[in-house]
């Protein structure tokens, strides 16, 4: 993992560089969803968060979730495919699941284009399941698993003894 990887809150100014990142690393081939005001929406507001990894003042990775009563919503994950495999997303999950865990919820759920291999086996060595397929659920061009990690029973797992 890269050491000098910092995790923190994306700024307001962060929401067109992580747009573009969406644009060119999820949204790929698909209608541009996520667009900066769109972005700047989550870092606004109260129920979301948008982070960032940066190394030195350079975005290489975000996540952007949502707070619900019973459980978060992993929108957006991504990082540049040059610093793949380093922990950057690992980085960025575990800052996600703390806070999700101290907000006391129940678990995170997330979309996945089903031929996202890379993405699916990331989520599932992270403890994340197939729930079901969402079919057509990218523009009716492609299905998505729906994934999920349920926090409260892996937290509980870890305090058995």
């Amino acid at each position: 993992m890269e050491s000098e990887v910092d995790i923190g809150l994306a700024g307001q100014t962060d929401c067109v560089e992580i747009a573009g990142m969406s644009r060119a690393l999820i949204e790929n081939g698909l209608r541009w969803r996520w667009k900066p005001s769109r972005i700047l929406s989550l870092i606004r507001h109260p129920d979301c968060v948008v982070i960032t990894a940066t190394v030195s003042d350079e975005i290489i990775g975000f996540a952007a979730m949502e707070f619900h009563e019973l459980h978060a919503h992993l929108n957006l994950l991504a990082v540049k495919s040059k610093r793949r495999r380093n922990g950057v997303g690992q980085k960025l999950l575990d800052w996600l699941e703390e806070s999700v865990m101290i907000a006391g919820l129940n678990y995170i759920s997330l979309e996945v284009r089903i031929s996202n291999v890379a993405a699916i086996t990331f989520y599932e060595k992270a403890g994340y399941h197939i729930d079901h397929l969402a079919s057509g659920y990218y523009n009716g061009i492609e299905d998505a698993y729906r994934m999920k990690h349920d926090l409260i029973s892996d937290d509980v797992a870890k305090r058995r003894p």
